[in-house]
């Protein structure tokens, strides 16, 4: 799944209630391969993953690792100028096992924040848990929603304490590294859309450069940047916090997780929202799951283009569908021929004018953008599209968060090894989903030259204990296909589904939309969900 991309100079763009997540292609970055550094490992040279399923070794790791944070608790403090948390927030640490069949092995730290819920002590209903998505998202921010007062989410904070976290290998807590970050965003990148034979071979070789960069670099942590190790770690957070059982919102990749969690620890479980949500079968994780995505941002592509069509007395960008697709054509074939600026070419153009597809919130902007370049200003566009240099906070954290992608993706699933396979599914998507499908492969295709061994996924399924689970998506969301929330809801017995009709946004939780914002806070606030699932309408169109 694609989730993050470089910060632009024109800064980041809205979005429901999440980082903008959307990616640098991965076949277009550089890795450092000093000689000085050691060679990548062969197969049988291979660090053994953490074995999970079938197992018992990390539950037990897991439930040592529990009980000595819940005696240990969180030491709760101002937090640190630099991470730019306004009080009252508080940050702290939770320790937890890198590997948890080894609980009393190395550990590593996890930054955890939190803001007190606004109602009073009657009201309070313990601590709520949240992920972004990603992998590779930061969830630290999640508690100024109360302090920039949110008002979809002010019933919620009256009664929980707003928690987030940056998980295992992100940010703060024991972050991975695969390229020098001034490497990953200098640009322009190569095309995405190959036109020989020559140029796939270019990017096998930058894709499998990436792999060996995230070995050099960040080698101990490979094997364990799983998405169970993650669950395992939210049961650690939930327990040293004094939580009985969790209360969480995830959203995007944090649906993933909170299936992973539920299926692993269904009985610790309170209440649970899952947000635009990835599919979870075995099948699916994760090139399969990458497939399917590709076809469905060509879809929500088309549905912005008939969008800007619509506002052509505003964008002039053409009345239809058809003449849109034009511009962006020409446009793409502008860049390819002469970087704009000299550093903006397709692969740019794919980073900036993707967010779109994923965020109706991004609509007008993107627009807007593109109108100013037709009209000729070229300079909205460079500052729009191309990296800031400068940035070396921004560029490190948009580096951070492409090499835990990349990490959670490869290790949670075996992925195809044959370059075979990858040519024939994406050259046969191409043809009708142009958009985004080469982008996509290249991005994931360190995951065929992985250097740590890969893992089957957690058959998601009901435990005992598992209470209902609110599943909200949204009908036409290309990032996390509808697909996806119909297989969590028959795996899930007893949750409910609302659906947004007609809609596409990722992250449908963070917009104003009373039919599901009201079914959110009746759930968090009582455990209640309807007699049967729910469609609503859509939320309001952006207008321009």
């Amino acid at each position: 799944m694609r989730k993050r991309t470089l910060r632009r100079r024109a800064g980041a763009l809205g979005t429901a209630g999440a980082l903008v997540t959307t990616t640098l292609i991965a076949g277009s970055v550089t890795a450092s391969t000093a000689s000085a550094q050691p060679a990548a490992p062969t197969a049988s040279e291979r660090p053994a993953a953490p074995a999970w399923h079938g197992q018992d070794r990390e539950a037990r790791g897991a439930a040592v690792a529990a009980a000595r944070a819940a005696r240990a608790g969180i030491d709760w403090r101002d937090c640190p100028a630099d991470w730019n948390l306004p009080k009252p927030i508080q940050c702290g640490w939770v320790t937890v096992p890198l590997d948890y069949a080894k609980p009393n092995g190395k550990q590593i730290r996890l930054a955890v924040d939190r803001i007190g819920n606004t109602g009073t002590k009657d009201e309070r209903q313990g601590a709520l848990i949240y992920n972004p998505g990603g992998p590779g998202g930061s969830g630290l921010r999640f508690p100024t929603r109360v302090t920039n007062k949110n008002a979809v989410w002010a019933k919620a904070a009256r009664a929980y304490d707003f928690v987030g976290f940056d998980p295992r290998g992100v940010g703060k807590s024991a972050p991975i590294s695969c390229v020098d970050p001034h490497e990953f965003v200098k640009a322009p990148k190569m095309d995405p859309v190959p036109d020989s034979e020559a140029d796939k071979l270019a990017q096998r070789k930058l894709a499998r450069e990436y792999a060996e960069g995230c070995y050099e670099r960040s080698g101990a942590m490979l094997p364990h940047m799983t998405t169970p190790n993650t669950a395992r770690d939210l049961d650690v957070i939930r327990a040293a916090l004094g939580e009985k059982k969790l209360n969480y919102l995830g959203v995007s990749y944090g649906t993933y997780l909170g299936a992973v969690y539920g299926t692993l620890f269904p009985g610790h479980v309170r209440r649970m929202v899952v947000d635009s949500v990835v599919n979870p079968s075995r099948e699916k994780i994760w090139y399969e799951a990458n497939l399917d995505q590709d076809v469905a941002f060509e879809i929500r592509w088309q549905d912005w283009q008939d969008w800007v069509a619509k506002n052509d007395a505003t964008f002039h960008l053409g009345d239809t569908r058809a003449e849109v697709q034009a511009q962006w054509l020409k446009l793409r074939a502008t860049a390819k021929e002469n970087p704009i600026g000299g550093v903006v070419g397709p692969a740019e153009l794919i980073g900036f004018f993707q967010s779109a597809p994923y965020y109706d919130s991004a609509w007008v902007s993107v627009a807007t953008v593109f109108s100013k370049y037709v009209a000729g200003d070229t300079q909205a566009l460079v500052d729009a599209a191309a990296p800031d240099l400068s940035d070396t906070a921004g560029n490190a954290a948009s580096e951070n968060g492409n090499a835990v992608y990349t990490a959670v993706e490869c290790a949670d699933a075996k992925w195809p090894t044959d370059w075979r396979t990858w040519d024939r599914d994406n050259t046969r998507l191409h043809q009708d989903h142009p958009f985004l499908t080469w982008s996509n492969a290249w991005m994931n295709l360190p995951c065929a030259t992985w250097p740590v061994q890969q893992n089957t996924p957690v058959d998601v399924k009901t435990g005992k204990g598992l209470p209902p689970v609110l599943i909200v998506q949204s009908e036409r969301d290309a990032a996390t296909p509808y697909g996806g929330a119909v297989e969590l809801h028959q795996r899930f017995k007893g949750s409910r589904l609302i659906t947004e009709r007609d809609a596409g946004s990722h992250g449908v939780t963070g917009l104003v939309n009373p039919c599901v914002n009201d079914r959110v806070d009746t759930y968090l606030l009582t455990g209640e969900v309807d007699s049967r699932d729910v469609t609503c309408a859509p939320h309001a169109t952006p207008k321009p």
